[in-house]
Order: structure tokens, then C-alpha cells, then sequence
């Protein structure tokens, strides 16, 4: 039942993060809000990235991120990072149709070499809070970054305030 539910909201949010995506342009893929910031182009691939990380997770009990080497390209290319997405995406669906409820309960641990950085805990609370929420939480960042520069922002769950004010002339 949760499994279910989740490869649902998992196929409705890959379209929204498409979306968002390619809202992205190239003018500004350089755009970074404060020094300690992620550029817009490094945000978007991190976003991509993450899609990546859903294979580890579900699939292996112990995911060591040092051992694990994603090729993402280069930051300031969008449409290598649409390809990357793309590509992530397939690998993440693959591995959520893998998956079972009793996966789910199974203890899940991310480590980097030696050191755990998370876990264990129960694989789904993983799913939520690792792959889920983590994607969410960049978007609304990179939506900020849209807005900052003055490009639309795309609905993802229903119109944006730029869909909905007729525009000038």
C-alpha cells in the first residue's frame, strides 16, 4: 500500500522537477543569491544528482557514498543536466519498482568510507526524508533563484503567479 503510494507521488513529482528544470536558462545559470551559495546550474545538477541516490538507497542496505562515482557533468551546461536527470530518472524508477513493502521496514545506513553520516533506520523513513523531501526542499530553493533573476516559474501544482496576471504590452 505505501509502496504504491509512493511510485505514484514519485512519477507526479519527476514531472513537476522536469518542469522545473527546464525553466532554467542559460543567462543565468551562473546566478548564486550569497557567496556560500550553490550557483543556479550546481543546484539544478545537485537536484539531478539526488534521482541518482534513489538506486543506493533502495537497493542496498548499506550505501556507501565514497565507494558510489556519479558522472554529472559540467555544472553550467542545462542540458547536460536535463540528460543526467533524464537518465537518473530511469535508473530510479528501475530500482522503486524493485523495491517491496518489506524492503521498506528493512534498516537502511549511508556511510562515507567509514564514518555513518545516516542510519540506520527503517528504509521508507530513508525514502521520505533522504530522496523525497530532499528533492522538494532544492526545488523550492531553485523556484527562489527563478524568481530572483526575474524568469517564470512553472506550476507544478497548479498555475504559478506568473501564468495567472495577464502580461502587459
Amino acid at each position: 500500500m505505501i509502496l504504491q503510494q509512493l511510485k505514484g507521488e514519485f512519477e507526479q513529482e519527476v514531472n513537476s522537477t522536469r518542469k522545473l528544470l527546464q525553466a532554467v536558462p542559460e543567462k543565468d545559470i551562473d546566478y548564486k543569491p550569497s557567496d556560500i551559495s550553490w550557483t543556479m546550474g550546481e543546484l539544478a545538477q545537485h537536484i539531478a544528482t539526488i534521482y541518482y541516490w534513489y538506486v543506493g538507497t533502495l537497493t542496498e542496505d548499506i550505501y556507501d557514498m565514497a565507494a558510489d562515482h556519479v558522472k554529472r557533468g559540467e555544472p553550467n551546461d542545462i542540458k547536460a543536466t536535463l540528460a543526467l536527470f533524464e537518465s537518473n530518472v530511469e535508473k530510479a524508477r528501475a530500482a522503486l519498482n524493485a523495491l517491496t513493502e518489506q524492503k521498506l521496514l528493512d534498516n537502511w545506513t549511508m556511510k562515507v568510507g567509514e564514518k555513518v553520516v545516516l542510519g540506520p533506520m527503517p528504509r521508507g523513513i530513508v525514502s521520505r526524508g533522504f530522496l523525497f523531501n530532499h528533492i522538494y526542499h532544492h526545488r523550492g530553493e531553485l523556484i527562489v533563484y527563478l524568481r530572483a533573476t526575474g524568469n517564470k516559474v512553472p506550476g507544478m501544482y497548479g498555475p504559478t503567479y506568473e501564468e495567472t496576471v495577464p502580461v502587459s504590452t
